[in-house]
């Protein structure tokens, strides 16, 4: 058992109290013989037996009043922390409460005049038994702990204990704030003092400032959100400038007497992204109590998740916009190839006709890459070697940098083998090193390097968490100008560019961001104004079988017929010149509006309908619908969907995906043509 320590004396505990009197008798003996009988014992003697005596005599009367010093330290502390707004408590070692704030009193209902029930019996319930339990477990045993419980609906409680001397056990309780600045009763408090061993490890930061506010004593908590020593400084000082005029209108508020004044949001000098919110309550007619809690991972939470949110809506946005562009596209690019068929290239309005033509292609390219950004692209993923892609995307890469851009290439051995869209990965890098290259006016270096990574926990990237496991990592880096701060959360959004106009659309990072999502990677990027930026790709590594490999399809030579085909298309334009296309093709169309109109037809129809070409989304009755009710008349009826939208996404939501034909919007004459002469010769 360690020895009990009073002021600056150390006081053997137990039976050495009964050793003290031993002492104490022998040292009267020795002072009777040296009095009695002087000439048995020397004055030294006498001198020694008077020295022991009085030393004896000293430490009994500190032994005997050991328990009322104990008590006095105890008040001490008591009398520091008092008029506290967290509820704290001392337990005795029998369990009962020697000491307890107001606070305290209130929490568990406590009449001013009656005897507090400690913890464990005051705040039992099915919630907190077991948590109380642990902690005076813990506290007999001489450790420090802590955990949280839900005292009421919606109101929870972080119980902490410290061990004391003498086995006696410190409790507090914290609430969130806002709870305690609007329930607990202000008290004056007398003048301030330092925070007492009870609050010092406390788990929110306390302080108390002057009204000034300059800090004059704070716990271990509040010096560690700041990262440095704050006692003696002023508060407004260690916030951001942004912050001060906050701190100095919380600080009045708090001693003009306001008992529950709103807590202030802060972030540390110099650094964004510690961010704080502080509570302040007037301790006397010249000083303020602060609390403080670091609220700097919930933030970054939130911002996440409203940057993940805008992301989605946009790319919502960007998807319904692509769907109703390829709907005008189609009709474009289609009539545009319909009179270049009736103009030879010497006619005067040919040169006019291929510049609509040109110009509707590059819209649809545009519309791709709305596409790809809001995830509704059509994709046509397969096992891919990145060393191999990238080495072909390179000999492009060159040809795309100017003059004093040197492009570098670090390749792992044995990288991982992933599963993705040859043409969108390249496309993606493209962009990437595109977007680097304008961003080294006067030249520079471009570094691909690739690398396998395994995360063993989850990490934050970008809007989303990337999930522990393991990826292929691609890093595009550049030593150009950098991105600024207020631009990098913004540079995945559809349309935002800081080049000057004509000179960038604004989807080219965009496009990254979706081919990166709708392949099922994660992208983040890294940003130093002056000495470059690094996007970051992870896509994930491939582990299952190998899928067997796709031959690819050939158009047919001859793309004519005299089959009949049902077309289903609610926008007259598209509808008109796909019509005219395929009768020019010599089938036989039969058009209709909508769903209800086509099963009218087929009900009616008494010859055989070869083929069914619908729109996927139609108001009443969209396509999918038509098909299995037109499939119960006509269970041999070839189908093919056309539509603006992704095919994989729609294939997910349908039966039987593997047997449907999809034609994606916009298509021209030949893409038309080519589909419905495939469809119609394949074996029955």
């Amino acid at each position: 058992m360690a020895n009990r320590v009073l002021g600056n004396f150390p006081v053997p505990p137990g039976g050495w109290r009964y050793l003290v009197l031993v002492l104490v008798l022998v040292a009267l003996l020795a002072a009777a013989l040296g009095v009695g009988a002087p000439h048995a014992a020397s004055w030294a003697g006498f001198g020694l037996a008077t020295a022991v005596g009085m030393l004896a005599g000293f430490f009994l009367f500190r032994l005997w009043t050991e328990d009322r010093f104990a008590a006095d330290s105890s008040h001490q502390i008591a009398a520091a922390a008092a008029r506290a707004n967290v509820a704290w408590a001392i337990t005795a070692a029998d369990g009962s409460v020697g000491d307890c704030n107001l606070a305290y009193r209130t929490m568990i209902g406590c009449v001013p005049d009656a005897v507090p029930a400690p913890p464990e019996l005051a705040l039992v319930q099915d919630a907190s038994a077991a948590v109380l339990y642990r902690l005076s477990r813990k506290a007999a045993q001489g450790e420090a702990g802590e955990e949280s419980f839900e005292l009421a609906p919606g109101l929870h409680l972080l119980a902490a204990v410290r061990p004391l001397k003498g086995g006696r056990t410190a409790w507090w309780f914290t609430p969130s704030l806002a709870a305690i600045t609007a329930t607990s009763p202000r008290v004056e408090a007398p003048a301030p003092s330092p925070p007492t061993s009870l609050f010092a490890d406390a788990p929110i930061g306390m302080a108390q400032a002057s009204a000034d506010g300059v800090i004059r004593a704070s716990n271990a908590a509040f010096h560690a959100f700041f990262g440095s020593a704050v006692d003696g400084r002023g508060l407004e000082a260690l916030v951001e400038p942004a912050d001060q005029g906050a701190v100095r209108t919380l600080l009045a508020t708090a001693l003009a007497g306001d008992t529950r004044p709103a807590p202030t949001e802060i972030r540390v000098a110099g650094q964004h992204e510690r961010m704080g919110e502080l509570f302040a309550c007037r301790q006397d007619e010249g000083h303020v109590t602060l609390y403080l809690i670091d609220i700097s991972q919930q933030k970054a939470l939130e911002l996440r998740f409203a940057q993940s949110q805008k992301m989605e809506a946009v790319g919502q946005l960007a998807g319904g916009v692509a769907h109703d562009f390829n709907n005008h596209l189609t009709v474009i690019i289609g009539s545009s190839e319909l009179l270049m068929m009736r103009h030879s290239a010497g006619d005067p309005s040919f040169n006019e006709i291929n510049e609509i033509h040109q110009n509707a292609l590059r819209a649809a390219a545009l519309v791709s890459q709305l596409l790809a950004f809001s995830r509704k692209q059509t994709l046509q993923p397969k096992l891919l070697s990145l060393r191999d892609v990238l080495g072909e995307v390179a000999v492009m890469l060159r040809r795309l940098l100017r003059e004093g851009i040197e492009l570098k290439l670090e390749h792992s051995s044995e990288l991982w083998p992933v599963h993705a869209d040859e043409t969108q990965i390249s496309n993606a890098i493209i962009n990437l090193v595109v977007n680097a290259r304008d961003a080294m006016p006067k030249g520079g270096t471009v570094t691909i390097r690739t690398c396998n990574e395994t995360v063993t926990k989850a990490v934050a990237m970008g809007t989303g968490v990337m999930p522990p496991g393991e990826y292929v990592r691609i890093d595009v880096a550049d030593t150009g100008t950098g991105i600024t701060p207020e631009h990098l959360g913004k540079i995945f959004d559809p349309f935002f560019t800081t080049k000057p106009t004509g000179q960038g659309t604004g989807l080219g990072l965009a496009t990254v961001y979706g081919i990166v999502k709708q392949t099922g990677g994660f992208i983040s990027v890294t940003s130093e104004l002056g000495k470059g930026t690094c996007f970051r790709v992870f896509l994930p590594r491939f582990t299952g079988e190998a899928p067997a490999p796709v031959a690819a399809a050939t158009a047919p030579a001859d793309v004519t017929g005299a089959d009949t085909i049902l077309l289903v298309e609610d926008e007259d334009a598209v509808r008109s010149f796909a019509a005219r296309a395929l009768r020019m093709r010599g089938y036989e169309v039969l058009e209709a509006v909508g769903g209800e109109e086509a099963l009218e037809i087929v009900r009616k129809r008494s010859g055989i309908i070869h083929l069914l070409i619908t729109d996927v989304v139609m108001p009443n009755m969209d396509g999918p619908t038509l098909v299995r009710a037109v499939k119960r008349l006509k269970p041999d009826i070839r189908v093919i969907f056309m539509s603006g939208y992704a095919e994989e996404a729609f294939r997910r939501n349908e039966e039987n995906a593997a047997n449907l034909h999809f034609l994606p919007k916009p298509f021209g004459l030949k893409q038309l043509a080519a589909k419905v002469k495939e469809v119609l010769s394949l074996p029955a």
